[in-house]
């Protein structure tokens, strides 16, 4: 695989999702486990970057599959797809973990000692068959089979006894995908810390199995001990998103949490500008910024459809430069996507009391899916779970 396998599209996504779907259903259920280097065995649908940053949508992607599979067929295909939304709506309602997990990462590049094994882990020098070489490959291509993610993170935390929140930062700085909810909370499931006492141990059976043979790493951990840490708050109400009514006046602004607003928005929208934010501080590492940073030249084009003015690209997120663009298209309101819990969610609530000093309402807009999901995602996907087929009927999918 190179990283030239994710072009940073819409199309390309949609032409992916269309290969992928011919064995979406019993064959995906089948193999999805098996990490193949060959490229002609289609196994999972490698889609995660761009339904990362909803170049396509996560309803695209299940009607596209129901569209060629029954439900029952397709249901771990599904499930996995519901787990990305799970993850954001149970970080969503939580948010002090993605600021623990930040203030762990800041204090354990201060406090870590062995500086020569996390180096060594970092730069694939471990001598460990198998995570060397899926070291080279994240490197390399910005991606991770989600099976390889488990057995890297069990030997990052067990074996290696590494800091798991140096390991969920090292992948956030490596990944097309990168997501603050996905890879942290998965970080934290590997570890015994999301469901607690709960951890998952690679282990050199089952890495051989699902490599077929490829590596059949010797030395791994014999047992993973659950870390631990201090209660875990109630989940929060979701917070408030403010609709946009179409008619509306207003300065659309996008960010790289919603990359397609033309399937969020009405064709009859009102927006007399748009603003692009692509902002490298918020984009993690090298390879996800190259890739926001080419897909939004794309969605600028896209967005003519429903706005009706200048669209320009900033590089930071600036109330002034904002402020002026929508003093400039006559509007004082200014709409954006949802962004959920992560960095850019930071930047925008901080934008929104500086724009409304100045006289500017920015306002988000949440998407049926997610207000209608997120709320459920209060316990354990095992809880969430017959929400799934509840959530698909009301969206027109089954």
């Amino acid at each position: 695989m190179k990283q030239s396998d994710f072009l940073p599209s819409r199309d390309f996504a949609l032409e992916r999702l269309k290969e992928f779907s011919i064995g979406a259903g019993r064959f995906y259920a089948a193999h999805r486990n098996i990490v193949s280097r060959s490229n002609k065995t289609i196994t999972v649908s490698k889609l995660s970057p761009y339904v990362r940053r909803r170049l396509i949508t996560e309803h695209e992607i299940i009607s596209c599959i129901l569209a060629q599979h029954d439900l029952a067929s397709t249901e771990k295909f599904i499930e996995e797809v519901l787990w990305r939304t799970y993850w954001k709506g149970w970080l969503e309602m939580r948010p002090t973990i993605w600021a623990r997990f930040l203030a762990d990462r800041d204090h354990q590049r201060e406090i870590f000692k062995d500086l020569r094994s996390l180096s060594d882990a970092e730069h694939g020098n471990t001598g460990i068959e198998g995570f060397d070489d899926w070291v080279s490959e994240l490197k390399a291509t910005g991606y991770l089979h989600n099976h390889v993610r488990m057995w890297f993170a069990s030997i990052w935390i067990f074996t290696l006894r590494l800091p798991w929140s140096l390991g969920a930062d090292f992948f956030l700085r490596n990944l097309i995908d990168a997501d603050p909810a996905s890879n942290t909370l998965s970080w934290r499931w590997v570890a015994g810390l999301q469901t607690p006492g709960k951890t998952y141990l690679a282990t050199k059976e089952n890495i051989a199995r699902y490599t077929q043979g490829l590596f059949a790493p010797e030395g791994l951990a014999k047992e993973a001990v659950p870390l631990r840490e201090s209660q875990i708050e109630p989940p929060r109400a979701l917070p408030v998103a403010t609709p946009y009514e179409a008619g509306q006046s207003a300065l659309l602004l996008v960010t790289d949490e919603d990359m397609h607003p033309e399937s969020l928005f009405p064709k009859q929208s009102n927006f007399r500008a748009a603003r692009i934010i692509i902002d490298p501080i918020v984009s993690f590492g090298e390879k996800a910024r190259h890739f926001t940073h080419a897909a939004a030249m794309k969605t600028k084009d896209q967005l003519k459809t429903i706005v009706d003015g200048p669209i320009d690209l900033m590089d930071r997120y600036d109330a002034e430069i904002l402020a002026s663009a929508a003093h400039a298209a006559g509007v004082k309101l200014i709409v954006t996507p949802y962004a959920p819990v992560g960095p850019v969610a930071s930047q925008l609530s901080c934008l929104s009391l500086e724009l409304k000093r100045r006289g500017i309402a920015l306002t988000q807009h949440r998407r049926d899916w997610d207000s209608f999901f997120w709320p459920h995602a209060t316990k354990g996907f095992f809880s969430f779970r017959p929400i799934i087929s509840l959530g698909l009927g009301q969206m027109d999918l089954t």
